[in-house]
């Protein structure tokens, strides 16, 4: 399994489509064998998912996303977990360990519309 989780510096970003980049875990089982840091290649509507997909993604967390977006990544196999803070390496753990609960997402759209400047 591939994890990636939104980050600003080490913390879990509030939208993954303006963040820094992605925290990459390679997850055997309950272990993880291996860590990358992967730039955002710059926010665009519908390019993340197909981006992330390439880089084959099984599960993307963050801190909000859009609906479309939640869309979008379903649409490329991708599940999403949001409402998601802390620290990208206890976060990954917590996951792995079952005890990573989704909250709500830190973005919310009335017409459906991306959320902008988090």
């Amino acid at each position: 399994m591939r994890i990636a989780i939104a980050q600003d510096g080490n913390q879990v970003s509030g939208h993954f489509g303006h963040c820094e980049g992605y925290a990459i875990f390679d997850v055997e089982g309950s272990i993880i064998y291996r860590r990358d840091d992967l730039p955002n290649p710059g926010h665009e509507p519908g390019r993340l998912p197909v981006f992330l997909a390439g880089h084959k993604i099984d599960l993307i967390i963050a801190g909000g996303m859009g609906p479309r977006a939640v869309d979008l990544f379903h649409a490329n196999g991708i599940e999403v977990l949001l409402g998601i803070s802390g620290n990208v390496d206890y976060v990954a753990q917590d996951y792995i360990a079952g005890r990573l609960s989704p909250g709500e997402s830190s973005c919310h759209h009335e017409d459906g519309g991306e959320c902008g400047g988090h």
